[in-house]
């Protein structure tokens, strides 16, 4: 009798554990379907391939030439709307205002019709003088030329800064960037002070290119944050110069970050992962933190760097320093990403279907 009470108590704990062993086994069936379900977040990049000719960042020349950045003399030139007098030396009957016309012309007395537009103004005045010659007016008349008014003394910045400045006699390159102000960019609120006077945004390249007729190729200016070398890069504007003020270069940001998108790079101070990280407010909770990665542009190709965000945080391994158009990006983990979507009553809902099915 003994021996079969214990026979029936054994039965009874094996048919009490046997749900729980279900319960368990199921639970992990409905952890291995979410995972299936919800995707994997591994990515390989596979994108278009770069031809051999196709420019991967090109670099960049400083230029260095004194007689470029600092020309000795250089005249004005005169264009089209300029209104100008112009005078004979002791001969003070001899004395016209007139605008130079579209077509480049200027009307004069004795003469008549004069083309100066893209002249200097020694240029023309010596024009002026041979047509007084020529026409046996006067034997050796000293010709001298006032711009009274011009439109087109000015120089022109665009990119992160724009606008016009007017060109009045010498101008510096830090003058005319102070001149334009802080606006221009996507982040025009944000304006930090270049030494020697000139404003830029935050966003905007240290690198400035200028565009100046006459000049076979464009002058390239470091502007640079050190303030005994940033003298140097204070070169002379003259009229009809193109400054050209590019965007500084940005990292991109995908995946599990709270923030995705662009994020310009500082030039004042290495970027690193983290300050990245800190300016996105971190990763999000799906983000797979020991496998992220970094995929940066060689030549033209492309290398993958793998990090473990979770360990420079924790300081156990060093921060890297980001270049432009690196990619950021944070895998997701499946189950932490299933749990934020759903939430846990999804994970509870599909073993609940389970265990009825099962009949448990």
């Amino acid at each position: 009798m003994r021996q079969r009470h214990d026979t029936l108590r054994t039965g009874r704990m094996v048919e009490g554990r046997l749900p729980i062993e279900r319960c368990g086994i199921l639970l992990i069936v409905a952890m291995l379907l979410v995972t299936i379900l919800s995707g994997s977040a591994m990515a390989q990049f596979s994108g278009p391939a770069l031809g051999i000719s196709t420019p991967i960042n090109p670099p960049v020349t400083i230029t260095t030439d004194p007689a470029i950045l600092y020309p000795a003399n250089r005249d004005v030139y005169l264009w089209h709307d300029d209104l100008i007098t112009v005078r004979l030396y002791a001969s003070p009957d001899y004395v016209t205002t007139t605008r130079v016309g579209l077509d480049g012309t200027i009307q004069l007395p004795l003469i008549g019709s004069v083309q100066v537009e893209g002249l200097t103004v020694h240029q023309a005045q010596d024009l002026i003088a041979q047509r007084l010659v020529s026409a046996g007016m006067y034997r050796d008349p000293q010709v001298s030329i006032q711009i009274m008014e011009s439109p087109n003394q000015t120089a022109t910045v665009i990119g992160e800064l724009h606008g016009i400045v007017a060109i009045i006699g010498e101008r510096r390159l830090y003058d005319v960037l102070a001149a334009v102000g802080g606006g221009g960019g996507f982040s025009s609120t944000s304006t930090t002070v270049v030494v020697g006077g000139g404003g830029l945004p935050t966003t905007a390249s240290h690198v400035i290119t200028i565009n100046r007729p006459g000049v076979a190729q464009p002058i390239v200016v470091d502007m640079g944050t050190d303030p005994e070398k940033s003298t140097e890069a204070n070169i002379p504007i003259f009229p009809r110069d193109t400054i050209v003020v590019p965007r500084v270069g940005v990292v991109y940001l995908l995946g599990a970050f709270k923030v995705q998108g662009a994020i310009p790079l500082s030039q004042n101070s290495p970027m690193t992962l983290m300050k990245v990280a800190a300016l996105t407010g971190g990763s999000g909770f799906e983000g797979k933190q020991s496998d992220l990665r970094i995929i940066r542009s060689v030549g033209t190709g492309r290398q993958v760097v793998r990090v473990d965000l979770k360990k420079i945080i924790e300081g156990r391994a060093p921060d890297p320093v980001l270049q432009p158009e690196d990619i950021v990006f944070l895998p997701t983990n499946p189950m932490k990403a299933a749990i934020k979507n759903g939430g846990i009553g999804t994970l509870l809902g599909i073993v609940s279907v389970l265990l009825v099915t099962a009949g448990i």
